[in-house]
C-alpha cells in the first residue's frame, strides 16, 4: 500500500484528491469511531446496522480486521508501555510508530491467542466474516475506485492511487501516530502508570484520539478531548447520532448520557468487557 505512494505525483487530478480526503475522513471514523470506541470499548452502543457500516469502515483502513485490530488494543491497554504491549515504545519511537506491525506477533497474527481478547466479537458472524474477507475489500474498493474514476472523470488510475494507496498511508500513519507521538510529546493531565500524553495536533489529525492520556484515564469514555478546548470531532459526531437514536449508553467520566438503549448482547453491557482478561490457549 505504502510503496503505491510513489505513483501519487505522476497521475494526481483534483478529483482523485478529494476522493481520498472523503475516503480519508469515512475509514478514519471507520478506526476511531467504530474499532476503538464502539468495538474495543464499548463506549457506546449503537443498533447492528450502524455497528456494521462502521466495522466495514474500519476494515477499509487496511488496518486488520476488527477483531485483530481490537484484540491488539486491548493487549495495549492491558500492558501499556510494559511487556505484552504490541506497540511499547521502550522499544523506541520507530518501533511504536510502524516497526511493531511487521513481524509475527502471536496477539495479532495467531487466531487462538487474538481471539481470547474477542471472544464479544468472535459470538458475531459480520464480525467473523469480515475476519475472514480482509483481502477481499481493498480489492473491490480497488475495481469500484478505478470504474468510477474511469466513468465519472476519466480519472480512473488517480482515483485508485489516492484513494486507495495515498489514503491508505495517511490513515495508517495517524493511527500510528497515536501509539508512539502521544507516548513521547504532549502533556499530562492524569497519573496513569503509562506514558501516555495529551498531543493537540495528533487529536486534529485523529478526529480526537490524541487526547491519549485523557482516554488512558478513562479508557470507556466516549469522549477524549475532556477540556473545553480539547476538540474531539468523534465524540461531537457520537452526540449528533444520539439525536437521531443511532448512539446510545454514552459513556464519559462519572455518567452515561442517554440511558435508553437497544436491546443488546449481555457483553455489550459489562463494564469490563473494555479490557478482558485474556484467556489460556488449551
Amino acid at each position: 500500500m505504502q510503496l503505491g505512494v510513489v505513483f501519487a505525483p505522476f497521475v494526481f487530478s483534483w478529483s482523485g484528491l478529494v476522493v481520498c480526503l472523503v475516503l480519508y475522513v469515512l475509514t478514519g471514523l471507520g478506526i476511531t469511531m467504530g474499532f476503538h470506541r464502539l468495538l474495543t470499548h464499548r463506549s457506546f452502543q449503537a443498533p447492528r446496522l450502524v455497528e456494521y457500516i462502521l466495522a466495514v469502515l474500519g476494515s477499509l483502513a487496511n488496518q486488520g480486521s476488527p477483531m485483530q485490530w481490537v484484540a491488539a488494543h486491548r493487549a495495549h491497554h492491558r500492558h501499556s508501555d510494559a511487556k505484552g504491549d504490541p506497540h511499547t515504545p521502550r522499544h523506541g519511537w520507530w518501533w511504536a510508530h510502524m516497526l511493531w506491525w511487521m513481524p509475527f506477533d502471536p496477539v495479532l497474527d495467531d487466531p487462538d491467542r487474538y481471539r481470547s481478547y474477542v471472544r464479544d466479537l468472535e459470538r458475531d458472524w459480520f464480525h467473523r466474516l469480515l475476519n475472514h474477507s480482509q483481502v477481499v475489500l481493498p480489492l473491490l474498493l480497488a475495481g469500484l475506485l478505478y470504474g468510477l474514476g474511469e466513468l465519472c472523470a476519466g480519472e480512473g488510475w488517480s482515483w485508485l492511487v489516492w484513494g486507495l494507496f495515498v489514503r491508505t498511508a495517511l490513515v495508517l500513519h495517524t493511527t500510528w501516530l497515536v501509539n508512539s507521538a502521544t507516548h513521547r510529546w504532549g502533556y499530562r493531565s492524569h497519573e496513569t502508570t503509562d506514558r501516555s500524553t495529551n498531543l493537540w495536533w495528533v487529536a486534529l489529525l485523529t478526529f480526537g484520539e490524541g487526547w491519549h492520556n485523557n482516554h488512558h484515564a478513562h479508557p470507556r469514555s466516549a469522549r477524549h478531548g475532556l477540556r473545553w478546548w480539547e476538540i474531539d470531532m468523534t465524540y461531537y459526531l457520537i452526540r449528533l447520532m444520539s439525536l437521531v437514536s443511532l448512539a446510545k449508553n454514552i459513556h464519559v467520566p462519572g455518567r452515561i448520557l442517554s440511558r435508553r438503549a437497544p436491546k443488546r448482547a449481555a457483553a455489550d453491557n459489562d463494564p469490563h468487557v473494555a479490557i478482558p482478561a485474556p484467556q489460556p490457549v488449551e
